[in-house]
This record gives structure tokens, C-alpha cells and sequence, in this order.
């Protein structure tokens, strides 16, 4: 299928309000499809059916499912070289009461860290920008041109709403046995090196993620290995990143119970997991809904390729086909609402956290998004 016969496919989609998701994951050169047949919202009972899941950052809330066994699947081919850099130094409109209302919120975290509430929270706002252009998949082409790197997608249901988005962090994957996982946090603007200094905030805010999913999948993964934490460039923001990966022991814990347990991680929520969740839908003004959620294909068919090599000659014809889960997490997202874009934005607040720095923080990871609006 053509690139433009792809993309008329998917309009006529929308033109008659029938749910699809498109999408590319990262550094890959195809871009996915999957339409659903009817208009049913249905939602995922227990991570067992085959399809594209979108799930809210509230795991007490249900995840929707776009089923395969009622959808249509295509893909196309379709290359970006590299991200684009693009300066973090255009004009930053501010709104000084939404500024204030957020530098208040650190502060109310800070405070009930120092009061021993918990170690981390993941404090975050919304912002809402005027579109001139509010057409879904003109966004989605300008997200694949910019971010090669991302997992990037348009994703909408009429009984739901219109996601899009360019996130750099993999919740896990699964392929046959094989489980791989990251964790992703600290943050600061890319000034065109990746050989930056890290402040002992960041540092520990990573290891804390790190740290939870190690205890959470020791009893459900065997031989567990850690990269060394490196530096990560997404769109005009650096973090740090340890990759996690193993083998799954077979039938040691449901694929749901799986990722409740690491969902949502002290990357997106805080340390301890519940009482930062619960301070978090008390605390912040507005309902993250996706945002910080996860979502993408679960349990879907892929063909291995046997690995080539003078043992594996006569095998080589052998491909063999395994269930693979490949879920990322809802960051740089926003929601199309009319001729609006809902845009979602935040950071890890620790006890070293400096307020108007982490409102700088939200700043500059809005911009991922509004670079392309």
C-alpha cells in the first residue's frame, strides 16, 4: 500500500467516526494501521485478547481495546533519518496564573516529602492551545518528520476522544518469553551534546525508578540484566535511561497482574506507588485521563527470524511465530478537543526539587508538542 492511499484509508475512517490508531514505533521504518469495524467501545477484561490497547493512567479504571479479531490491519513503508533539532529558545508564552498554580503544587509535594507522605511524586498540569490547523492526521505527519525516535501515534475512538503523540518511553515488551522494560526519568534541555552533567535530583530520581522495577519483576523474571544508566535524547530533551530485560518464567503471573504491578511507575506517578497516586488526584486540578497512561499492540502475531550463524544453517528456514506485547507510556501527548489541543506536561518532584525549575521543566517538554501545532 502507497503512502497516500494509506493515509486516504484512514481518512475515510475518520470522515465516517469509526475508531483507528496509527502509529510508528520507534526507529523503524513502517508505519501501522488498525481500523476498527464498528463504533463499540470495548475494553480489555484481562490482557488476554490479541489488538491495540489504550489504557488510562488510573489502572481502577477500565483500558480500551481495539480488537484485531473486528479490525482491518495494514502498514507502509515510510523512513525519517533522525529526529530534527529544533532550538528550545523560541518565545515562550506564559501564562502567569497557570505558572503560579503549579509552582504551588511542587511546593504542597516538597512539603509532604519532607513530611515522610512519600519519596517521589509525579506532579503535572495542562495546557490548552488555539489550533489553526485541527486536522488529526496533518499533527501525526509532522510528529513522524520530527520525532524518528519516539513512538509516535494518532489514536481515536468517537465514544472516547483523539489522542496524538510522541513518547519516548517503553513500558515493556514481550516477545515469546523475552521481557525488556526501561527506566526513563530526569530531565534537562539538549544544547546539541549528549555529554552533560546530571544533578544528584536526577540521578536519584532515576535510580528510584530503576530501583522499583527491579523489586517488582524479581519473583516473575529470571536472568535479569541491567545496561549501565546512560543519556537519551528525545526531540530537544535529554534524560536518563537504564534498560532492564530477562525471561518471563512461564506462567509465574498473568500479562495484567504483570503490569499492574509496575504500572504506574515511579516515572509517571512516585515512590511509594499509592499514597504518591493518591496525592496526585488529590492534589492536581484537572483529570490526566491518558495521559501517563500506556498503550499499544498486545499479544499480536510476529514471525522471529531464526538467528543466522554456521549452527543455525539448517534451521534458517525456520522462522517461528510468538505472541509479542510492545506497550509505551502516554508521555508528550495531547487531546484534540474541537479546534483546541489539550496538551500534557509534567516532572519528578524530590525533596531537592526547586519550584520554578520544575515549571521551567513543563515548559520546555510542551514544547515537544507545540513545535509541531
Amino acid at each position: 500500500m502507497t503512502f497516500n492511499e494509506f493515509f486516504n484509508r484512514i481518512e475515510s475512517q475518520y470522515n465516517v467516526e469509526l475508531p483507528f490508531v496509527v502509529y510508528r514505533k520507534p526507529n523503524e521504518n513502517s508505519i501501522n494501521a488498525l481500523l476498527q469495524k464498528t463504533d463499540d467501545l470495548i475494553f480489555t477484561q484481562d490482557f488476554t485478547e490479541k489488538g491495540f490497547v489504550f489504557s488510562p493512567f488510573d489502572n481502577t479504571e477500565k483500558s480500551v481495546l481495539m480488537p484485531l479479531e473486528f479490525s482491518e490491519k495494514f502498514k507502509t513503508a515510510h523512513t525519517v533519518l533522525s529526529d530534527i533539532v529544533t532550538s528550545n529558545n523560541e518565545p515562550k508564552t506564559q501564562n502567569n496564573s497557570e505558572k503560579e498554580i503549579h509552582i504551588n503544587l511542587v511546593k504542597s509535594g516538597v512539603e509532604a516529602i519532607k513530611n515522610n507522605e512519600f519519596k517521589k511524586v509525579v506532579l503535572s498540569r495542562s495546557e490548552t492551545v488555539l489550533l489553526s490547523d485541527n486536522y488529526p492526521l496533518s499533527i501525526f505527519k509532522k510528529l513522524l518528520e520530527h520525532y524518528a525516535s519516539a513512538f509516535v501515534y494518532c489514536w481515536y475512538h468517537p465514544k472516547v476522544g483523539l489522542w496524538l503523540g510522541a513518547t519516548p518511553e517503553t513500558l515493556v515488551k514481550i516477545e515469546g518469553q523475552r521481557f525488556s522494560i526501561m527506566a526513563l526519568a530526569g530531565t534537562q534541555n539538549y544544547n546539541g551534546s549528549l555529554d552533560v552533567e546530571w544533578q544528584d535530583k536526577e540521578l536519584q530520581e532515576q535510580q528510584y525508578v530503576t530501583d522499583f522495577i527491579l523489586n517488582n519483576i524479581k519473583s516473575t523474571i529470571d536472568n535479569i540484566k541491567i545496561s549501565a544508566v546512560e543519556t537519551v535524547k528525545a526531540g530537544n530533551l535529554l534524560h536518563l535511561k537504564t534498560k532492564i530485560w530477562g525471561v518471563l518464567r512461564p506462567n509465574a503471573i498473568s500479562l495484567k497482574d504483570l503490569l499492574y504491578s509496575l504500572h504506574p511507575t515511579p516515572a509517571v506517578c512516585g515512590l511509594p506507588k499509592l499514597d504518591a497516586k493518591q496525592f496526585i488526584l488529590k492534589n492536581e486540578s484537572y483529570n490526566r485521563e491518558f495521559y501517563t497512561g500506556f498503550l499499544g499492540e498486545l499479544n499480536l502475531d510476529v514471525i522471529l527470524a531464526p538467528r543466522s550463524g554456521k549452527r543455525n544453517i539448517e534451521n534458517r528456514a525456520y522462522a517461528t511465530t510468538k505472541k509479542s506485547t510492545q506497550l509505551y507510556v502516554n508521555l508528550r501527548c495531547m487531546q484534540l478537543k474541537e479546534n483546541n489541543a489539550i496538551i500534557y506536561v509534567g516532572g519528578g518532584i524530590t525533596e531537592s526539587s526547586c519550584p520554578e525549575s520544575e515549571w521551567e521543566e513543563t515548559v520546555s517538554k510542551s514544547l515537544v508538542i507545540k513545535k509541531v501545532l
